[in-house]
């Protein structure tokens, strides 16, 4: 049995991966989905423009201690692997496994802004102008209504990482959504095919790989747990 941490991407709460959570349990895993704060269900928690990338880290750290998780494989979409990312870093010792859904991969020093492309450059600068200036608001009408403001610092702190997991000899699992108009991912899925410490898949999908792609998502997230 393997024990799951889902960390959704930007605007959206831990339910993202209802379709992900139920099958991982189903064939006997446990899994934690994670609403991130400021975000959804947990928007109302932290004062506005103080949530950044650190909060959200602590909120994943803070399950892994709370739970007693060691052996944790870590599920991330899009802004998700920002986070996922710093997870590793600071507690390789808890990590088992990683899959990246059409996510942010990040070296030391980069942040989400800086790794998207113009087009999406552009995008976050309308939806922070959209949501006020220190939250971003998702001004996309193909977003599950759901969906809420996030928190503007979290795109824009860069990730702080010592190069501790890299060390790790877990497997690590990207998802690359091959019909995501105009993705901010296409450097990142490059640069990890030739990376040997990753294997890249291709899935005829858009981003909401949840909603396109469940099943195949399910079955490359339990390959994680092999």
């Amino acid at each position: 049995m393997a024990t799951f941490v889902l960390i959704p991407g930007a605007l959206h709460g831990g339910w993202w991966y209802r379709p992900i959570t139920e099958g991982l349990r189903a064939a006997g895993h446990e899994a934690y989905p994670v609403t991130l704060t400021g975000v959804s269900e947990r928007g109302h928690v932290g004062a506005v423009g103080g949530v950044n990338l650190e909060t959200h880290v602590r909120d994943v750290l803070g399950l892994l201690e709370a739970e007693r998780i060691t052996g944790a494989v870590l599920v991330a979409h899009s802004y998700g692997g920002m986070v996922a990312s710093a997870v590793a870093d600071r507690a390789p010792e808890r990590i088992a496994g990683l899959v990246y859904a059409d996510a942010f991969v990040p070296r030391d020093g980069e942040s989400a802004y800086t790794i998207v492309n113009d087009v999406w450059k552009q995008r976050y600068l309308a939806g922070a102008a959209a949501g006020g200036g220190h939250t971003l608001l998702g001004l996309s009408p193909f977003l599950d209504p759901r969906a809420t403001v996030h928190p503007l610092a979290s795109l824009l702190q860069p990730a702080a990482l010592t190069g501790a997991a890299d060390t790790l000899d877990v497997p690590r699992i990207y998802l690359h959504a091959e019909n995501f108009a105009d993705s901010p991912f296409l450097d990142t899925v490059a640069r990890l095919r030739t990376d040997p410490a990753w294997t890249v898949h291709t899935l005829p999908a858009g981003h909401d790989l949840v909603r396109e792609a469940p099943e195949e998502f399910l079955k490359l997230a339990l390959t994680a747990a092999e």
